[in-house]
């Protein structure tokens, strides 16, 4: 990495890196993102932070670190919201605990503002369109603010 976009290192979390993309003909786009990755239950997890800098991202840290160690819980919370979301009426508890199985976490994403993402994506296929996913968002208090359909 250059000394423009050095990585970040944590000793939990592991190495963040700028994002970038580099296009067919050589130009290499910049995002405004940190990623990096962690292995949870057997699965490798995508790590976001949204930031610019090296600072933006490690102040970032504390907030993704939080949200890993409340995963369990947070994960359920989420898939619940999903079925909740776009169920005509109340869902049925086999509803909830089969969409708890069928929502894989796939990303964890932290916004500038400290708003936790937790990205899902549709193991079955039955639950969402091809090329669209979930993603349930947590504010700073930890609780749900909302619930979208992502492509």
């Amino acid at each position: 990495m250059s000394d423009e976009h050095p990585t970040i290192e944590h000793p939990e979390l592991g190495i963040f890196t700028r994002a970038s993309t580099e296009m067919t003909d050589g130009t290499v786009l910049t995002h405004d993102w940190y990623v990096g990755s962690v292995s949870s239950e057997g699965t490798e997890l995508e790590l976001m932070l949204e930031a610019t800098s090296p600072e933006e991202a490690r102040a970032l840290l504390p907030r993704l670190q939080d949200a890993i160690s409340e995963l369990p819980s947070r994960r359920r919370r989420a898939s619940d919201a999903v079925v909740t979301e776009f169920s005509q009426g109340e869902p049925e508890p086999s509803e909830l605990d089969d969409a708890a199985t069928d929502l894989a976490l796939e990303t964890i994403e932290v916004e500038a503002d400290g708003t936790v993402i937790l990205h899902l994506t549709d193991t079955c296929g039955s639950h969402f369109p091809e090329g669209y996913w979930p993603a349930v968002h947590f504010g700073a208090e930890g609780g749900i603010t909302q619930v979208t359909v992502e492509s």
